[in-house]
């Protein structure tokens, strides 16, 4: 089972971008982040026609995230638990049925910027209850992949110049150490397993400003968490990097695992 994480960046405006890539890369499941558009408004027709069964949590404008699926998807659940006032449209869980169950949580992890502030305060509480989250599914002790745009740069190495983000939320030590906390608990870092002697990147994400792509000057903050059990059968892991080269690109690019399941 081909898994993937993509912050598209705009559903709507990139469909083409979209439905390339999975047509090409035929990825069983995906998570989508930034679709930018409340759930009537997502174009279900282009992406059903590839044979997707389709969940939203969408929200007008920006957030929204959504899970692709070829295979049937059941207990469905919508926004991330601990904060009933919490209108921000970041995550949603499912559970993929195949040859073998599989659950699945994705999520578009607050920017916190500017820092400090209440951007910054309100990131640090969303992680806070992403923990508390992540370790009643561990406690499940079935196969769980937690994965999306965690808006993290977990290492110096995950940064090509780690000093110009000294000062921004996503490389704050205290969003780094909330990540390592909850990855402390048992989870897997597919990636960091993948290129785990990687003294630079690999990188996920490239901004549209200052030539970023064209320099390679990226930051990893897109992840996959595997708990015990779902690690237990990875196979292989993949970053779909010239996906950032192509005509109408999101800033991010799909990370993907491959689970024997």
């Amino acid at each position: 089972m081909k898994i993937a994480t993509f912050n598209i960046n705009g559903v709507r405006a990139r469909i083409e971008t979209l439905t390339g890539w999975l047509a090409a890369a035929q990825p069983d499941v995906v998570v989508l982040q930034e679709i930018k558009t409340q759930d009537e408004g997502f174009p279900h027709e282009p992406i059903a026609d590839l044979g997707y069964n389709i969940e939203t949590h969408g929200q007008k404008g920006f957030n929204g995230v959504a899970i692709l699926s070829r295979l049937p998807l059941e207990d469905v659940s919508r926004g991330l638990p601990g904060d009933d006032g919490d209108e921000q449209a970041r995550y949603i869980e499912a559970t993929v049925v195949g040859r073998d169950a599989l659950r699945i949580a994705g999520l578009y992890l607050p920017n916190g910027n500017p820092q400090p502030g209440p951007k910054f305060d309100y990131k640090l509480a969303w992680m806070q209850r992403l923990h508390d989250r992540a370790r009643a599914l561990l406690k499940s002790e079935m196969p769980v992949a937690m994965m999306g745009d965690y808006n993290v740069i977990p290492e110096p190495r995950d940064a090509a110049f780690p000093e110009k983000w000294v000062d921004d939320a996503l490389f704050q030590p205290e969003s780094r150490a909330a990540l390592r906390r909850i990855i402390h608990d048992g989870w897997i870092e597919a990636v960091r397993l993948h290129h785990h002697g990687s003294q630079r990147g690999p990188f996920t994400f490239w901004d549209y400003q200052a030539g970023a792509w064209q320099k390679d000057n990226g930051i990893r903050i897109d992840h996959v968490l595997l708990s015990p059990e779902a690690a237990d059968l990875l196979i292989d892991v993949g970053i779909d990097r010239d996906e950032r080269a192509k005509e109408k690109p999101s800033d991010h690019v799909p990370v993907w695992v491959d689970l024997n399941l």
